[in-house]
């Protein structure tokens, strides 16, 4: 290439990575920072709230039966339970989900009440209704900016921006002259925002790319498994026009089988596991009990279906079109950190705060060179 083409090149990526810097800052650095918090949402839970994890030992040895009555008891007539999720690691509590009575607005989600409670006593430790709480707004945050319906696809085009920003900063990196080691230095420039803005996006550009290209799989789900060829799991049925959808039917009031006995009948099937989560059966033409059982050495757990008229154990079906693939599951524990080691998890919440160092310092540093052309320009 030509050095007239190289620094024509050149400039158009600056002016690329600049826009993307500056134009975008007040959504990126928000949707950036959110995700780096929410690597630590457990952990910022139990801080905020720890009476919901005071539990007094680790052992739920009760019956399903007797942490449904707790949280009923405790939801009264706001909400009906919906979802009981049983401890998975030691000092987790027994965690219960009733749908609230209030009406859900025309193609909404049903609010949510929760439930926590001591899994050897069965005692209520707290109620409250999480949509509300730090954690669960910097997932909406995330997720779609709070903002309804097109939120999700603006966080994916959001996506691409950083991925091209990421790209873009590593040409603008990368020596024109000298060695690669030497790049590495601290001193690339006069400024010390220079060097910092150089050394951090040297360092992060990579896990901010991956970062960036898990969460655009993420937010384009249906374009991505078409994209890698990945076979989308079985669609359930979409509702009829001007009925309401099935995902969000509200819970059986009297069901047929116990969860007692909805448990029993799932354990007898796989004698070796245990129960993960019980969830209530939905009003439809087949109300049945799905049942997530854990056996030792799986990877995830197994969901039984069981029709609450007959106890009958049916065959297990995808949960919709945006199920949880093997390659879904694998983007988003690349994208939160799930289950991924304390130095993967460390590395995102250091690539969640760069793009708040390198937006504010990329910007100081274009004001003052276009303060200085101005000057020069009056001169």
């Amino acid at each position: 290439m030509t050095r007239s083409f190289t620094s024509s090149l050149r400039r158009l990526w600056l002016n690329v990575h600049l826009w993307i810097g500056v134009g975008l800052l007040v959504v990126l650095v928000p949707l950036s920072v959110s995700g780096s918090i929410l690597v630590w949402h457990d952990g910022i839970d139990q801080a905020l709230h720890p009476e919901r994890y005071a539990v007094s030992g680790t052992q739920a040895g009760l019956p399903a039966s007797a942490y449904a009555a707790t949280a009923q008891r405790a939801f009264g007539d706001r909400a009906t339970l919906t979802q009981i999720r049983l401890p998975q690691e030691p000092g987790d509590p027994v965690v219960a989900a009733g749908r609230m009575t209030t009406p859900t607005p025309p193609g909404g989600r049903p609010r949510t009440l929760n439930a926590w409670i001591d899994p050897p006593t069965g005692e209520l430790l707290a109620s409250a209704e999480t949509a509300k709480g730090f954690t669960m707004v910097m997932h909406r945050l995330h997720g779609s900016l709070l903002i309804p319906g097109i939120g999700r696809k603006v966080v994916g085009w959001l996506g691409w921006a950083l991925f091209v920003s990421s790209a873009t900063g590593l040409w603008l990196w990368w020596p024109r002259h000298g060695s690669f080691l030497r790049a590495l230095h601290w001193r690339r420039g006069a400024s010390e925002l220079f060097n910092l803005h150089h050394m951090i996006g040297f360092w992060l550009c990579l896990p901010l790319a991956v970062l960036s290209l898990t969460g655009v799989y993420i937010s384009f789900p249906q374009t991505a498994r078409a994209l890698f060829g990945v076979a989308p799991p079985q669609a359930a049925a979409p509702p009829r026009p001007g009925s309401a959808d099935p995902r969000f039917a509200p819970p059986v009031s009297q069901p047929a089988t116990g969860i007692d006995q909805a448990v029993a009948l799932a354990l007898a099937a796989h004698p070796n596991a245990t129960p993960v989560s019980i969830n209530v059966p939905q009003q439809g033409r087949k109300p049945v009990w799905r049942i997530d059982l854990k056996s030792p050495g799986a990877d995830r757990p197994l969901t039984l279906r069981i029709e609450d008229r007959t106890g009958a154990l049916q065959p297990a079906a995808g949960r919709g079109g945006e199920g949880p693939d093997p390659l879904s599951r694998w983007m988003r524990r690349i994208h939160d950190g799930t289950d991924t080691g304390i130095v993967w998890q460390l590395i995102i919440t250091l690539t969640g705060v760069a793009p708040l160092i390198l937006s504010v310092t990329g910007t100081i540093m274009w004001l003052r060179r276009r303060a200085r052309r101005l000057a020069m320009t009056h001169a």
